[in-house]
């Protein structure tokens, strides 16, 4: 593999997991603040009936609230997870590279005895 694809193939997989792990701790972040601020009671006036289980500690939300929630944490992990599997194929493709540089470069050493 040339070491351009080599490069480019590093650069999607920083692509994806740099925004998945900061979409995780945002959401980590918003989930904190929904354990201090939201009701631990249902409040049917202000919509908020659909339970969330935050470290143990159940808050009541909205459904829109809970569906964007959601949404963030799964398509963090999703994203996160796409840039393990090419950072893993980088790495893979990487050691490669590398093993096969080193034993070009012991090649004429052996060569020569």
């Amino acid at each position: 593999m040339k070491t351009a694809h080599l490069a480019r193939l590093k650069f999607f997989a920083l692509l994806f997991l740099l925004p998945g792990l900061a979409g995780l701790v945002i959401s980590a972040v918003i989930s904190t603040s929904y354990l201090e601020n939201m009701p631990k009671m249902p409040v049917p006036e202000e919509l908020r009936m659909t339970p969330r289980n935050i470290h143990g500690t159940v808050v009541y939300q909205t459904v829109e609230e809970d569906r964007r929630l959601d949404l963030m944490e799964y398509s963090s992990v999703g994203i996160f997870v796409v840039g393990l599997v090419l950072s893993a194929v980088y790495l893979e493709r990487w050691g490669t590279l590398r093993s096969s540089e080193l034993d070009e470069e012991d090649l004429p050493a052996i060569e020569t005895r």
